[in-house]
């Protein structure tokens, strides 16, 4: 009854339109692959197949999936090689490669949504990661069910269920090497520190931590919604240094990104260093010197305002 359960967790998401999904040809991709058509409820549903090129056989291992996808009952696969340049970590450039492609389809197709198949699994490492990185509460949520168009329907299935799932469906599934390869943190995590946990504090811990996920989630959503609020009613380019100080950090620190974001900062370049120096501007302030964030983007300390500007 595996196949029923991922089921359940993709019929909410199937009404009668189009949908498209990344599909790899492994376990999880496979096991929404399979769900997917048995929900199809008269939506065109179309799989999206991307050979990275980062394999000798990855063209190969492509093709093989498009195979499979059609001799499930798929009529249409969309299918692109993605330009895969490597600039901060092989997973990292590859994931920014592979969204661009999708992007790409979802301007092409224009479907109500872009389904992914992360897992609880993939929610408890991603917050064992963030962790090991000293990250905060967003980073901690994990990742969101729904992200603007991107929808992920089996964040509360297991990784047992999708591999269940495809042994029930008779599929055939693709192990991808490098989800063995332990030069990758999350593999680390996946194979090392999450049994680990398991063996010695007793099972549920990929359920717990999946669980603080959601729940920081919601915390990191309602300061957001403050900081939001505060934003749209401030000059992003001169902000207030005494408004500032009356905010709680948690919700100042969040004014900041924006406004440095507003001001021309690359998206995902700020990391927690850089909004400590710029929010150091109002809570620990002695003369201190501008302070250069990417993007060209300089924030100084003038007459009681924080001002933002470009080169």
């Amino acid at each position: 009854m595996s196949l029923w359960e991922i089921r359940k967790s993709v019929k909410p998401w199937v009404s009668g339109e189009t949908i498209l999904f990344g599909c790899s040809g492994g376990t999880d991709s496979m096991a929404l692959a399979a769900a997917l058509l048995k929900e199809s409820n008269n939506s065109k549903i179309i799989p999206v197949v991307v050979d990275h090129g980062l394999q000798s056989n990855s063209a190969e291992i492509a093709a093989q999936t498009v195979a499979k996808l059609k001799e499930l009952g798929y009529s249409e696969v969309a299918t692109a090689r993605a330009n895969v340049e490597v600039t901060d970590g092989l997973e990292a450039s590859a994931r920014r490669a592979r969204y661009l492609i999708f992007k790409q389809f979802i301007d092409s197709y224009q479907p109500k949504y872009f389904m992914l198949a992360h897992t609880l699994n993939d929610q408890a490492e991603s917050v064992l990661l963030g962790l090991a990185r000293g990250s905060g509460a967003r980073s901690l949520s994990g990742m969101a069910t729904v992200n603007n168009i991107f929808v992920r329907p089996l964040l509360k299935n297991a990784r047992a269920q999708t591999e269940a799932a495809c042994i029930e469906a008779g599929i055939k599934v693709w192990d991808d090497p490098h989800n063995l390869d332990e030069r990758f943190a999350r593999v680390k995590v996946r194979k090392n520190l999450l049994p680990i946990f398991e063996e010695n504090l007793g099972p549920g811990i990929t359920e717990a931590l999946a669980r603080t996920a959601d729940l920081l989630r919601d915390d990191a959503d309602a300061l957001d919604d403050f900081a939001n609020q505060y934003f749209s009613q401030a000059d992003a380019s001169n902000l207030d240094v005494a408004e500032l100080e009356r905010l709680p950090k948690a919700i100042r620190t969040r004014v900041l990104r924006l406004a440095i974001y507003k001001a021309g900062a690359p998206s995902g370049m700020l990391s927690a260093d850089h909004i400590a120096s710029a929010e150091a501007l109002i809570s620990d302030w002695h003369g201190q010197k501008e302070v250069s964030l990417p993007g060209n983007v300089k924030l100084s300390r003038i007459s009681g305002r924080i001002t933002l500007s470009t080169l």
